[in-house]
């Protein structure tokens, strides 16, 4: 658990300077250096590039950290063979993406027609972020996460920044920034070659001879079944940023991008966790630990829901003043009940632990399958009928909900099929914990004025009382005895 901490701490560290830029990007920069509907065109580029990812990959991703101790004494052969299949993945996407471009045209052509000039930029962020989830991959077998972190989370955000800033001062023009977004993709890759061949794990080796007998045929297999749990993830949460631009326009979907950026926020610890605790869950299945995989599941539940249900407190107590300092908030301030809306959905994701991540290691994996298939419809199906009657609210109701449907069938699978459960008093007294501060937050809000000094004060408030609740509730007990021992241990 030491190393899953430090590489936890250091990846958590990364994300969150990768939100201190990103929300100086999303909240200051971009309004202030570009239209709502090129914000639209930039933002829409992106997740439609991130949206064909998994789809290119084929599931290599998680098959490497889950066939990887199966093969660690022929490392770089596997390595050669993941890279290889990816780029056939991208290859594939490439020739889908051609025979249905006319109808990806159609979907755009009358609310957002902008988007079509710059199709082949997603093409080239989806090749250039294929291979940067197989890196990404391989260096989490080794508990390598930390580096690759700050290039997902803090480079790419740095670049991303200079690239409009270039466009601000005039010295690009919005052509070169859309195809600026490529080569900052190209970068980070590049980036992470190069860390990879210094500290000695970036190495081509063609001999796949020397695999286990069967290895490639499940290797394959359990790629392009955990595909479409990957594409299924990545569908309910990009899906209804592009069905929003599609189906109203490039300004709707730039307040909506907006407030989705302030609320994603709330799943950063999870994401650091997860990368780490995924190679581990793997091990134990591997080695039949289930024990230990319950009681991970356990841990992992309340720790990052107390982390991340503060985070959610300290977004949405302070909405109307996060608005108050974006540029043209007037605009941009009617995505405030989006950002409740995605921060609950994010807070379900957190709420059931490492579900995921456990069906995906464990022999139960063809499930995804099935739990995708349902959830691939149903969010399209929500987005279909909320959409047209609330706008960009809607669509983050609809986000909501899939992902509260998507989380409960993960949760009763598992729970039949291992007998594992998340929750313990500690979820209960949080979620009390949650909803008290709600209620404060009720009774307080009408009394201040948007601003820094609001700002300062109701944190302020959420820190003091929040920590109290946490110890008068005994929530993590064991935890904070150990971390007050540790403390206590350095001092002397």
């Amino acid at each position: 658990m030491k190393k899953i901490a430090k590489q936890s701490i250091l990846t958590t560290l990364s994300s969150y300077l990768g939100v201190l830029i990103g929300y100086f990007n999303v909240l200051w920069l971009l309004p202030y250096a570009l239209q709502p509907e090129e914000i639209g065109i930039f933002r829409t580029i992106q997740d439609m590039g991130l949206l064909f990812v998994p789809f290119a990959q084929l599931g290599v991703g998680n098959g490497i950290t889950r066939f990887y101790p199966k093969v660690k004494e022929n490392q770089f052969s596997f390595f050669t063979f993941s890279i290889i299949l990816s780029l056939i993945g991208f290859i594939i996407v490439l020739i889908l993406f051609f025979i249905f471009k006319e109808l990806i045209i159609q979907a755009f052509a009358q609310n957002s027609p902008e988007i079509i000039d710059f199709l082949a930029v997603v093409l080239l962020i989806t090749l250039f972020s294929v291979l940067n989830t197989i890196l990404d991959s391989f260096c989490r077998s080794f508990l390598k996460v930390a580096v690759p972190a700050f290039f997902r989370e803090v480079i790419l955000r740095l670049l991303s920044a200079v690239l409009v800033l270039t466009y601000l001062v005039r010295w690009i023009d919005f052509n070169s920034l859309m195809w600026g977004l490529a080569l900052i993709y190209l970068i980070a890759l590049l980036g992470m070659i190069g860390y990879m061949w210094k500290i000695k794990l970036f190495k081509l080796n063609f001999d796949f001879q020397a695999f286990p007998q069967g290895f490639l045929s499940d290797f394959m297999r359990f790629n392009l079944i955990t595909l479409l749990g990957t594409t299924g993830a990545m569908l309910i949460m990009k899906i209804d940023s592009l069905m929003v631009t599609a189906m109203i326009g490039l300004d709707a979907n730039a307040i909506y991008t907006i407030a989705f950026s302030i609320a994603v926020v709330i799943e950063m610890p999870r994401r650091a966790i997860s990368q780490v605790v995924m190679p581990v869950v793997s091990d134990h299945f591997e080695s039949n630990r289930l024990t230990e995989i319950n009681q991970l599941y356990k841990q992992v539940a309340v720790h990052q829901l107390l982390i991340c249900s503060f985070i959610f407190l300290a977004i949405w107590m302070n909405i109307d003043s996060l608005y108050h300092f974006v540029p043209n908030n007037a605009v941009y301030e009617a995505g405030k009940w989006v950002v409740l809306w995605i921060g609950l959905g994010k807070l379900t994701d957190v709420l059931f632990s490492i579900n995921s991540e456990i069906i995906v290691f464990s022999k139960y994996y063809v499930f995804n399958i099935t739990a995708t298939v349902i959830m691939s419809i149903a969010v399209i199906a929500f987005n279909i009928i909320l959409i047209p009657n609330f706008g960009i609210e809607g669509a983050a109701i609809a986000s909501f909900i899939a992902m509260l449907l998507f989380n409960l069938i993960k949760y009763a699978y598992i729970k039949k099929r291992l007998n594992f459960d998340p929750f313990s008093m500690d979820i209960l007294k949080t979620i009390g914990l949650v909803i008290g501060m709600g209620f404060i937050h009720h009774w307080i809000k009408d009394l201040l004025q948007p601003g820094l000094g609001s700002l300062i004060l109701t944190l302020t408030l959420l820190i003091v009382v929040f920590t109290m609740g946490i110890f008068l509730l005994k929530i993590a007990t064991k935890t904070r005895k150990r971390l007050f021992k540790k403390i206590k241990e350095a001092r002397s």
